[in-house]
């Protein structure tokens, strides 16, 4: 499910989105990890899509997560490298999710299945099913096995509060 590498999912996407699963794939490379995780995702994410970043509030609390993710390969996290990341299967099924995408964990494939399935049912209410940043944190929030969920508990975001924020402000869409 790369999108990044498939123009029929490619032109689906923000320009924002489509640099941060680009930049999740070079962040993984550098880290020598095997696959894109979800913290490879929110990282990402949150340093190219703007709108993702304010989602989760003050400038304070963006920069604590910002902290563990850049500690990742320095210390927090270490135990994840060159591990494979599989908490999509306590997820629900998401019609387009290949949790065995080449280069892509289990989890971050079923995140970015679910980020297509919000934008399409968002699309349903607001006339278009562009998927955006924010589609993503909320389904990398939705997981609360995973990585990114555990980096945003730690940092002091409720992965639940959040997604239930998205969730609220796509409503008013």
């Amino acid at each position: 499910m790369p999108a990044a590498r498939r123009p029929e999912l490619a032109d689906r996407l923000t320009v924002e989105l489509l640099t941060a699963l680009r930049g999740a794939r070079r962040r993984a490379l550098r880290d020598g990890d095997r696959q894109i995780d979800t913290a490879h995702l929110l990282h990402s994410l949150i340093e190219a899509d703007p709108e993702a970043a304010a989602a989760l509030g003050d400038g304070e609390r963006l920069a604590r997560v910002l902290g563990y993710l850049v500690q990742r390969s320095i210390g927090y996290g270490l135990r994840w490298q060159r591990s494979v990341e599989d908490t999509g299967a306590a997820l629900p099924v998401l019609r387009g999710a290949d949790p065995g995408a080449s280069g892509w964990s289990p989890a971050a494939a079923v995140a970015l299945a679910g980020a297509f399935e919000r934008a399409a049912h968002r699309g349903d209410r607001c006339g278009g099913d562009r998927v955006r940043g924010l589609d993503l944190l909320a389904a990398l929030a939705a997981d609360p096995a995973g990585r990114a969920a555990e980096v945003l508990r730690r940092a002091g975001v409720d992965p639940y509060a959040l997604t239930a924020r998205i969730e609220e402000a796509s409503q008013q869409v």
